[in-house]
């Protein structure tokens, strides 16, 4: 549980539970979201770090049946061409129907109006993918997602394409990560609920954008959340660069973020970016759990701590803070 230290402190977790948090900042309020798997839930607050009292409002249920109907995953809040848009995961009831789903509102607040279905923002192939994120670079837009490149699981890898909308690829998907470190290959499936899981599963997934010095940053969540081992890899290429090229992007040899059992926390990852109100401090909010071995599943909390930058222009995210450790909220 929360325990509250003072009015400019906070203790993680933010909340007892939340995976796969995302969090969007505009005009000086912070919309977050997180998987709760049966529906879509804004919390709407000017303090991010008080999540426990924001005001929350289920914005979409999914129909009982149809291909967007079970397993609501990851799901991420976005303001473009003066609209809301939605994005996130979904399936009909069986992993391998998993695809990404967009839908939009075009109220000045996103907890008001009607979320209607834009549709599948699917490349021709139309293969399974999770974990959408979109971003700007240059005047252009693009989406990130983690899926496979054939039509059989076990190997995740993280995908770019161009966005000729808020709903439609402009070009062909294109691999931008794939697991390759061993640290990246942590994925013996035991659990013996996955009685169809395969034995082993490599998985990058959870991009997410940072832009900073004139480089677009993906950080992405590897090995599977079912292990102790998920944890935070980097690749980097210059925001100059043809970013649908393979070739632009450089990844980090080492993990940048990873549980440490001394905090606590284990299987950090899934993460989201904020700066602090006035803007003068960066933060990431990342999912973990507070003990070994639980997995993917419901005691994965949300937590939040500020980073800094390395001279060479690349985030030093620092080792995981114990929960209920007080931290100073974000500056003001």
């Amino acid at each position: 549980m929360l325990a509250q230290v003072g009015s400019g402190t906070f203790t993680n977790p933010l909340l007892d539970r939340g995976p796969d948090p995302s969090v969007l900042q505009w005009h000086g309020i912070y919309y977050y979201m997180n998987s709760t798997g049966v529906n879509l839930t804004i919390w709407k607050t000017a303090d991010i770090t008080d999540l426990r009292h924001a005001e929350r409002k289920v914005v979409w249920t999914p129909p009982p049946t149809g291909p967007y109907s079970h397993e609501i995953w990851a799901p991420e809040l976005h303001r473009l061409q003066d609209k809301w848009y939605i994005y996130f995961a979904a399936d009909a009831g069986t992993n391998d129907s998993h695809r990404v789903w967009v839908i939009e509102n075009s109220a000045e607040d996103p907890l008001q109006g009607t979320w209607m279905m834009k549709g599948k923002l699917a490349g021709p192939e139309d293969r399974w993918a999770i974990d959408p994120s979109v971003f700007e670079n240059n005047g252009d837009a693009y989406a990130v997602w983690s899926g496979w490149e054939t039509d059989t699981n076990g190997v995740q890898k993280i995908f770019i394409a161009k966005l000729a909308n808020p709903w439609t690829l402009a070009s062909k998907p294109v691999v931008i990560s794939s697991p390759e470190h061993p640290w990246e290959k942590v994925g013996d499936l035991t659990r013996p609920d996955h009685v169809d899981a395969l034995p082993h599963v490599d998985v990058n997934e959870g991009p997410e954008i940072l832009q900073h010095g004139g480089k677009v940053i993906l950080i992405y969540s590897a090995s599977g959340c079912w292990t102790d081992y998920y944890e935070l890899g980097m690749s980097i290429a210059l925001a100059s660069s043809d970013l649908l090229d393979p070739r632009s992007w450089t990844k980090a040899s080492k993990p940048v973020f990873w549980q440490s059992p001394e905090a606590s926390v284990y299987g950090p990852g899934h993460n989201t970016f904020f700066k602090s109100p006035d803007g003068k401090e960066d933060w990431i909010l990342y999912h973990a759990n507070s003990a070994p071995g639980q997995g993917c599943g419901r005691a994965r909390s949300p937590r939040a701590q500020p980073f800094t930058w390395k001279p060479d222009g690349t985030p030093d995210f620092g080792r995981p803070i114990p929960v209920s450790r007080a931290l100073q909220k974000p500056s003001m």
